[in-house]
């Protein structure tokens, strides 16, 4: 199962957000944070442009481990 993540440096910028409502919103601070983690087959691509177009580099789509 892949996983939608957004490390520190976000710049808030709200590509994401408006791409992705789904899977992103603002926090109370203003950045974005993910509000569904597990990648969806049908909206990968769609997440991939989120993790193209973010100006600060900080949207990774990672494969979860499995312990």
């Amino acid at each position: 199962m892949e996983k939608l993540v957004v490390k520190d440096g976000c710049i808030g910028c709200g590509i994401c957000v408006g791409v992705n409502p789904d899977y992103f919103e603002f926090g109370d601070d203003g950045l974005s944070r993910v509000v569904k983690e597990e990648v969806n087959s049908d909206d990968k691509e769609r997440l991939l442009t989120s993790v193209e177009q973010c100006p600060a580099e900080v949207i990774v789509i990672e494969e979860e481990k499995i312990a």
